[in-house]
């Protein structure tokens, strides 16, 4: 028996994950943030002697806040990213109306710069230039790909989205809670809230979920810590 019957048959579909990696950072950036900062908020408010209506009122301010601020912070950022994607476009394909061939070479450069012969390369580029030239220049000199357009709207509304979803735990914590004990049951849901985001959000992306769990719990947590610091300390002082 060859090597090559030894060897396991090639699976029929190919399970990469990069495809998501545009929208599964945003959602878990979004949601991580909803989290973190509310319960952070809310457990610096209580640490004051808070009534728990004051620290309600305070958690759905910073939810409002937060959700408004991320849909506005990710349009504005993705807006200007798409704007300099079109003007590099618009550029790309005057330089092609204007030097075709200069053009080309330059795309037969890359596919040089890869590995291919000279002769293999001017071949391709001739192909993908009469196939689609804008998208080929686009793809190789840009780094521009159909996938990894920019789309403010959709990351706009994808972070508001998340953040909200992340900020109604430590909300429906306080809500269930004892009086006695709402700071910790608080903190408690915020950090297995983190963790579950975490794992979900590696085992979509596949990378090694531990890894991803253990940071966003360790970074919350820090956060969660220093903010009730810092209330403590302005309640203490009676600021």
């Amino acid at each position: 028996m060859t090597s090559v019957e030894n060897k396991k048959p090639h699976p029929n579909i190919e399970s990469h994950k990069l495809h998501r990696a545009g929208w599964l950072r945003a959602a878990v950036l979004g949601a991580d943030d909803g989290i973190v900062s509310t319960a952070s908020i809310m457990i610096g408010v209580a640490a004051t002697a808070a009534s728990r209506s004051g620290i309600l009122a305070t958690g759905l301010a910073a939810l409002a806040a937060g959700a408004m601020a991320m849909a506005a912070g990710e349009y504005v950022s993705v807006s200007s990213q798409s704007d300099t994607e079109e003007a590099d476009l618009a550029r790309e394909a005057l330089e092609l109306e204007h030097y075709p061939e200069a053009e080309l070479r330059e795309l037969a450069g890359f596919y040089q710069e890869r590995g291919l012969s000279k002769e293999l390369a001017l071949q391709v580029a001739e192909a993908l230039t009469a196939h689609d030239a804008l998208g080929s220049h686009a793809r190789e000199e840009l780094g521009i790909q159909d996938m990894n357009r920019a789309n403010p709207v959709q990351a706009a509304l994808a972070s508001a989205a998340s953040f909200t979803f992340g900020a109604v735990f430590p909300i429906v914590a306080l809500l269930l809670a004892p009086s006695t004990i709402k700071v910790p049951v608080i903190v408690v849901v915020a950090i297995v809230a983190l963790a579950v985001i975490g794992w979900v959000g590696a085992k979509v992306g596949g990378a090694r979920p531990v890894r991803a769990t253990l940071r966003v719990m360790i970074g919350g947590s820090l956060a969660m810590a220093v903010t009730a610091g810092v209330g403590a300390l302005f309640g203490h002082s009676g600021l």
